[in-house]
């Protein structure tokens, strides 16, 4: 068993990432990355990261990030076991980072996270179905009942019908192609 990585603020990282003395790896998905990220982080997607290089030189400490130290809290034995030595963790991810006032590579034109956007589109259609249901008719709760389902169902079996669907649309897909 690695052992737990060592959580560092915002301001010790920034101060270790200038000076070139740590290796900062960001764990969020390729999207999220593309989205914001911290310059002199590496992408190394929690989906693929076994087979991420992670490119550590010798005299590097690791830090791992993601967006609120979530991720890397439950996945620390995965990421640890990566690393010779010592692991840390940017504690409170990239929203600590930014809360500190340190700077971010922000790129608008992408589109926001894929899961934020399901999240968005099914929130608002459970909301349409509720008052739908309540303004006009009753079945109309059955929209909201069939987003539920679909949550309840993506939970359980890791496959969400709509971020394949909304991977689809066309601010996805350009994105994609960039």
């Amino acid at each position: 068993m690695s052992a737990p990585l060592l959580p560092l603020s915002p301001r010790e990282v920034a101060d270790r990432l200038k000076s070139g003395a740590i290796r900062l790896v960001d764990i969020r998905e390729s999207d999220e990355f593309a989205r914001e990220h911290i310059k002199g982080a590496a992408p190394a997607p929690l989906s693929a990261f076994e087979a991420a290089d992670l490119s550590i030189h010798a005299r590097q400490d690791v830090v791992f990030m993601c967006r609120t130290g979530n991720r890397t809290g439950v996945n620390c034995d995965r990421l640890a076991a990566r690393v010779d030595g010592p692991a840390y963790v940017l504690d409170g991810g990239l929203e600590a980072w930014k809360k500190a006032g340190l700077p971010t590579r922000l790129d608008t034109r992408r589109p926001i996270e894929l899961m934020r956007q399901v999240q968005m589109a099914a929130g608002g259609l459970i909301l349409t179905g509720a008052a739908l249901g309540l303004l006009v008719h009753p079945a109309f709760w059955g929209l909201s009942a069939f987003v539920g389902a679909g949550l309840f169902l993506a939970g359980l079996t890791g496959f969400c019908g709509m971020a394949r669907l909304l991977a689809l649309a066309p601010w996805n897909r350009a994105a994609k192609a960039a």
